[in-house]
This record gives structure tokens, sequence and C-alpha cells, in this order.
């Protein structure tokens, strides 16, 4: 089998709360592989939005490794992870973070002028982006103007407009009505599952439906990844 794209071994996270340490992960072990889409799941304050920050490089563990494409990014200073951040990790929030007074075309851009393309190519990026969440129509919409279906996708075109090794999506159909949250998940599963992109995806979410269009689910209870079951009732 190849070598994992992802792995965590004995990952530890502890806060401090005044004289209160706080234990949020307790050696989390886990290995993902080019191609995966896996869904995070458990109660809130059981982890899971931590462990998606340690992978995106947000947040530093106390403790265990992290290697990502054979390289341990738990030596890299800030410098080197924010560059290493803008190569190769698309983040999907719940909250859309679009910038009202930018069109959608110019949230996706956003990414792009920390590059070296040309306008021209921006917007080849941009428009091929559109296309894959299906909103070339939207381009010159403000956010303001859409549905928030419509806002997410845009945000989602954002995070892959750069062609990042992998997508990071922390409950992204959480502010969403279930038909909005049914087109946003059909757009994740596609960049997953086309041939020519097959993104790799770790999704938090309290959905079980959202959690449906991943191939394998992964439990925390109380910072412990106790259960690991195949998904993958949709199409």
């Amino acid at each position: 089998m190849n070598a994992p794209l992802i792995e965590l071994k004995g990952l530890i996270r502890k806060f401090r709360r005044d004289s209160v340490e706080i234990t949020v992960l307790r050696d989390i072990n886990l290995k993902v592989y080019q191609g995966d889409f896996i869904s995070l799941m458990g109660p809130s304050g059981s982890g899971k939005s931590t462990l998606l920050n340690i992978i995106a490089g947000i947040d530093r563990p106390s403790g265990g490794e992290l290697n990502v494409l054979d390289t341990d990014i738990l030596s890299m200073n800030e410098d080197e992870l924010a560059s290493w951040r803008n190569r190769h990790v698309g983040f999907v929030f719940q909250h859309f973070n679009l910038i009202p007074v930018l069109t959608a075309f110019g949230n996706i851009e956003l990414p792009l002028l920390l590059t070296d393309l040309s306008k021209k190519e921006r917007r080849e990026h941009v428009m091929t982006a559109l296309e894959l969440v299906g909103l070339t129509d939207r381009a010159e919409h403000y956010p303001r103007q859409l549905s928030g279906g419509q806002e997410q996708r845009v945000a989602i075109a954002r995070a892959i407009v750069t062609d990042p090794t992998f997508i990071l999506a922390d409950e992204p159909t959480g502010d969403l009505d279930a038909e909005s949250a049914e087109e946003v998940m059909k757009v994740l599963a596609g960049l997953n599952k086309d041939e020519q992109f097959h993104k790799t995806i770790i999704l938090v979410t309290h959905d079980p439906r959202a959690a449906a269009y991943a191939s394998i689910c992964h439990h925390l209870e109380k910072g412990v990844l106790v259960q690991r079951n195949p998904v993958g009732t949709h199409p």
C-alpha cells in the first residue's frame, strides 16, 4: 500500500484554563491516504475542530507526531507553515467568511494574489473553480446577492482555486437548510470522486446526512478516537 498522505501518531492537545489543564485530544493515531473522503463525528467539545486545525497547521499539538507528504509539519516555523498551507490546504469553514465588498470572482481570486500567476491566468483558474461548483453565472454577484448554499459553494471554489493537496471542511453545512446542504455535499463528493481531481477530503460534521457522503467515518468521544466505520451510502 502507498504511504499515507497524512499520518498522526500519538497526538495530544492540552490547554490550560487558569490553573486547570484540559486534555482535548488523547493519543490520536490516524492515517489518511490520497483520495480518501473521511468524516469526523462526535459531540460538541469532543475535539473534532481542534484536530482539523492541527492537521491544517493552524494549531499545534502538545505532543505526538504529524507528517504530511512525508514532511514533519511540527518542525516548521510560522512562515514556513503559512507557505505550506497556501500550497497544500484548502479550508472550508461553517461560516462562509466571504468578503462582502468583493464579488464571488473577487473572493475566489484572493488566494491567487499570493502567487506569481498573471491576471489572465488568475481569471482562468477562478472561472474553472466557479464551473466546478456550478456558479459561473454568479461570478459578478456579491455575497448578499447569493443564497447560503451559493455562498458556501463560492467558499469551496476559493478553497480549491489553488489546487490544494487536500481539503479540510469544518461543519460546511452547519448554517444551511437541508436542500442547500445536499448541494454543498454533492460538490465536495464530486471533487473527491472525479478522476481528474480525486481530492482527499476530511470533513468535520454533526450531520449524519453529510457524513454519509464520506467513505470512512471516525468518531471522537472526549478527545479519543473510538470508532472507525465505513459510510458511503451516497452514490
